[in-house]
């Protein structure tokens, strides 16, 4: 079967950033919705018309993975605001800020706390990825037709790095 909108493929892929360093590795396949909120755009359109088996080298620009990297979306917030237990790379969702963080952080952003000083915290609003350019090489294992349930949530049920929160001491992409 050829790679279509509103089908699901199954991919395994090494993602390097333009220096050549490793970022991820998928080394299983893992089930992709094309045509919806899975993958990013411009992977999507590379994938098109392909079968499995097929292996497909991009480039990708910031603009066409996780955006150029935002200082506006960086927060100094008091330490005190925060659990004693607070460790540098967790993540939580906006809408778990503790009260009394600044207002103007987007409460539907995903945060990484960045840094942690005696008297402050840094939280970061970007996708650990924002602003690097990326080269991720792909490998096509299945293709199969989406179900009536993955079309209408749109997701065969992983996001492309999609970042999770995530218990202390893991700083694993997912």
């Amino acid at each position: 079967m050829e790679i279509t909108e509103c089908c699901v493929v199954a991919l395994t892929w090494v993602l390097r950033d333009t220096l050549g360093e490793e970022l991820d590795v998928l080394d299983d396949p893992v089930e992709f919705l094309v045509g919806g909120d899975d993958l990013l755009a411009r992977i999507e359109q590379a994938l098109q018309g392909h079968e499995p088996g097929a292996q497909l080298s991009l480039h990708l620009e910031p603009e066409e993975a996780f955006g150029d990297y935002d200082e506006q979306l960086l927060f100094l917030e008091p330490r005190a605001l925060f659990p004693p237990e607070l460790e540098e790379g967790l993540t939580f969702e906006g809408s778990a800020l503790p009260a009394g963080v600044n207002a103007e952080a987007p409460r539907d952003a995903l945060y990484t706390v960045a840094q942690i000083y005696p008297e402050h915290v840094v939280l970061d609003g970007n996708h650990p990825l924002a602003g690097m350019a990326l080269r991720l090489a792909l490998q096509v294992h299945a293709v199969r037709p989406a179900s009536e349930q993955e079309i209408e949530r749109r997701s065969a049920g992983t996001g492309f790095f999609r970042i999770q929160p995530q218990a202390p001491g893991s700083d694993t992409l997912q």
